[in-house]
């Protein structure tokens, strides 16, 4: 079904009432805003998503009866007067309405989507009438589980409504208020406002005063409503809804609560009014990475008020009164090729925190904390490699890639005599590469629109042009760039994306021997007659993604590395002959996985698909599953041996303040341990199993090597779209190449139609993307929902028609 957005109106101010603990007086503080809303002359509307207990009890009819004509709504009434999770098994479900109470058989338990949705039904249609004011009522606790044993605090976040907390009175009511008040925190709730009852023993509210007006957020505490009788006959059922109905019309007019409406209302305003002009101060004030200031409108900026899951929710003004002003926008780069557990996730923040609280920050140098160890120990159980046995730690991929360099650079120089300083040490690598903007991974890259400009830029090596992989009217192919079919040969069919990847079926063919004698005379040339000097090879596994997503043949990249390692005499005349492994042989190979490694292609690792185990391998963006900034070059105990002298000018002199940061170490931890377990729990099978009934594979009960979480029937349709030139999806990853006339190129604007009718989207949600020339490449999270991505394709399909 369509994503849920956030709830923001400008006509109707809707707040979420949350309790610190259960039997706290949500619905008696309910009724009491309701009512001082009712007696200005405005319209409030009460709903609880979800009541248990008997009928006579709901918390809706409570304001029915007492809500001085406030509108109310209960969507699922549970009989049993216990937690929603349990009352929701097999039970009796009541869907009351104003006139009469429906019963129905509950055949499974609803949905969390579906209870979002009619929820967000609900207040839209309250913001399309008179309805000035709307509270929505939780059960029970801020971690009180729905219907579906999942945590209220997580079951209604994605409508990120302002939270009325009622706080809680009783012995111990502090300590349950403030922890309810973190909880709802560390979600990116705003909690707008706190209201209790006066206790003169206890005394919570003049201690919590305190407490949350240095959070600036306003307190209000209200007598305690009167006592219930101990037993209910008729006179004095009648006696106690009189006392009740006294005490609702003198609390109604506190001023205190009168404060509180008006600042809530207040708030309202001034979100919108913020949300409306960030897009100019923006433009302003901020210099926005890889984009061309000239001629940027506010327009051209999104706007983003909060994100979860594989949404961001984005502000855009509305035409009519009734719809929310912030759209569900589906992350399409999965927040530049970060994002890989979902945004907003619960378990990475709590993680976060408890990493923060704990250390803070503490310097790395020399000393050791429990996370770094623990995430370097994971790591290379994760990566899997025999070569790998130590663990650098950096900030991010560029920084991770000029460590990478660097301890490539000194091994070969260490080991074949070369003196960098007199002497020019290149690198081989793949035309259309990038390994990041800092200066010395940048010279590690073709010359290219990003460097072209830059002034220290001087491209040191030689990169090889290569094979691409693509589907092209349904069919798979590998197509051999024209300059190099008379040495590599014609373009070939392939029969699945499996049979691209059955490397142990291709090293055998005709086609791999060209692919090495080509190599082989390219690298001999560049050394032996132009007396060049390599000092690294350097891969994206795969996908080179920021030269345009350039699905490289796996069998070139693996017939590279096994020439480069299996012919050392090609780089030195006094190179030892190729050792087996964890030594280096040739070159020390480096594979930069910072964007195609941790699952991002579907595995662990890029390099298994080459079936190659790399001497360095460097990786980020998913290593925190898209919380927060960390890398890690890992390399083999012969790469670190090199740096080993009693001089400390030989030490790996590379570092920042921030390394190993235990905050991020901790995230990354758990980010792997969620990774591994989604890969093996189940949750991918639905994709994998649609790549399996697709393909042509002999042994169709077998789980197949390569899979996306992309149909395989949506790359069918696109590649054959009239506008389309190729597709391909592997992981995570879906790539459109737009039919270009001039060539294409990171500098082509052929994308930029199918990125603006994205962007429009549809009737429940739209796009953000980002495109490199004529391609556009949409990516998810890991976590992403089957029905999300489904929603997608119907999107695609529809803008590509």
């Amino acid at each position: 079904m369509p994503p849920v957005g956030a709830a923001l109106w400008r006509s109707l101010r809707a707040h979420q009432v949350y309790g610190a603990n259960t039997d706290v007086g949500k619905t008696i503080i309910s009724t009491v805003l309701c009512n001082a809303i009712q007696r200005q002359n405005q319209q409030a509307a009460f709903l609880k998503p979800v009541s248990t207990g008997a009928l006579d009890d709901a918390d809706d009819r409570h304001l029915r009866r007492f809500g001085a004509g406030t509108l109310t709504k209960c969507l699922y009434q549970f009989d049993d007067p216990v937690s929603p999770h349990l009352a929701a098994k097999d039970k009796v479900v009541r869907t009351p309405s104003i006139t009469q109470v429906r019963k129905l058989i509950l055949k499974q338990i609803p949905r969390d989507d579906d209870l979002l949705a009619s929820i967000h039904r609900t207040l839209s249609g309250w913001a399309r009438s008179d309805i000035d004011f709307a509270l929505v009522e939780t059960a029970g606790g801020v971690h009180s589980p729905g219907p579906n044993g999942n945590s209220q605090a997580d079951l209604y976040r994605p409508l990120r409504l302002p939270i009325v907390l009622v706080a809680d009175s009783r012995l111990g009511g502090i300590s349950s208020s403030i922890s309810a008040y973190e909880s709802l925190l560390l979600r990116g709730y705003d909690v707008s406002s706190v209201v209790l009852f006066r206790d003169e023993y206890y005394q919570n509210h003049e201690y919590l005063r305190d407490y949350f007006k240095g959070k600036s957020i306003p307190l209000v505490s209200l007598p305690a409503p009167p006592p219930r009788p101990d037993q209910l006959d008729a006179s004095s059922q009648l006696r106690d809804e009189e006392a009740m109905l006294n005490y609702y019309q003198k609390s109604a007019k506190e001023s205190e609560i009168l404060r509180l409406l008006e600042g809530m209302n207040e708030k309202n305003v001034k979100r919108i009014e913020r949300l409306e002009e960030m897009a100019d101060r923006a433009r302003d004030l901020i210099w926005y990475p890889f984009t061309q200031h000239q001629g940027m409108k506010a327009k051209d900026i999104t706007v983003i008020d909060s994100a979860h899951d594989d949404y961001f929710q984005t502000f855009g003004s509305s035409e009519t009164k009734s719809e929310s002003e912030l759209r569900p926008t589906f992350d399409g780069s999965a927040s530049w090729w970060t994002q890989g557990l979902g945004h907003g996730n619960p378990d990475l923040s709590l993680s976060a925190a408890y990493a923060a609280g704990r250390y803070g920050h503490v310097m790395f140098a020399g000393a050791v904390h429990e996370p770094a160890l623990s995430l370097a120990s994971d790591l290379l159980k994760t990566l899997d490699n025999p070569r790998f046995t130590k663990v650098f730690y950096t900030d991010n991929g560029s920084t991770g890639m000029e460590v990478a360099v660097k301890m490539g650079l000194r091994a070969s120089c260490d080991r074949y005599g070369w003196d960098a300083s007199h002497e020019q040490i290149g690198i081989l690598g793949l035309k259309g590469s990038y390994h990041g903007d800092t200066i010395g991974v940048m010279d590690c890259s073709e010359p290219s629109t990003f460097n072209q400009k830059v002034e220290w830029y001087r491209g040191r090596g030689h990169w090889f042009d290569f094979p691409l992989v693509k589907m092209v009217d349904g069919a798979w192919k590998v197509e051999v760039p024209n300059e190099m079919k008379k040495d590599l040969g014609e373009d070939a069919e392939f029969s699945s994306l499996d049979s691209v990847f059955d490397l142990a079926e291709r090293q055998n063919s005709a086609t791999a021997l060209r692919y090495k004698e080509y190599i082989r005379r390219t690298i001999e040339d560049l050394v032996q007659r132009q007396g060049m000097k390599f000092g690294a090879l350097i891969l994206e596994p795969v996908i080179l993604g920021a030269g345009g997503m350039l699905f490289c043949d796996p069998l070139f990249q693996r017939c590279l590395t096994d020439v480069v390692r299996d012919h050392p005499e090609l780089f030195s005349n006094n190179a030892p002959a190729p050792k087996q492994s964890p030594s280096w042989s040739g070159l020390p190979v480096i594979f930069d996985e910072v964007f195609t490694g941790l699952y991002r292609l579907g595995r662990r690792t890029s390099a298994s698909f080459l079936g190659v185990h790399p001497d360095v391998a460097v990786n980020a963006k998913l290593l925190t599953g898209g919380l927060i900034p960390l890398c890690t070059t890992v390399a083999s105990e012969e790469i670190f041996n090199a740096f080993s002298s009693p001089e400390k000018s030989d030490a790996l002199l590379h570092g920042h303040s921030y390394t190993a940061h235990a905050v991020g170490c901790t995230v990354a931890v758990d980010s792997l341990k969620t990774m591994a377990k989604l890969d093996t729990d189940g949750s991918w099978d639905k994709y994998r199993e649609d790549w399996r009934t697709s393909s042509n594979t002999s042994n169709e009960s077998s789980t197949p090597n390569v899979w996306s979480v992309w149909s395989q029937g949506l790359l069918q349709d696109l590649s054959c779209a009239d506008s389309v030139e190729s597709v391909f999806a592997i992981g995570t990853v879906l790539s459109i190449s737009l039919r270009d006339a001039e060539g294409g190129g990171y500098t082509s604007n052929a994308a930029k139609g199918l990125q603006q009718k994205l962007a429009a989207g549809g009737d429940q949600f739209n796009v953000h993307s980002r495109v490199l020339g004529n391609i556009l490449y949409l990516m998810s999270s890991v976590t992403s929902k089957p029905e999300n991505l489904q929603e997608m394709e119907r999107l695609l399909r529809s803008s590509l028609a």
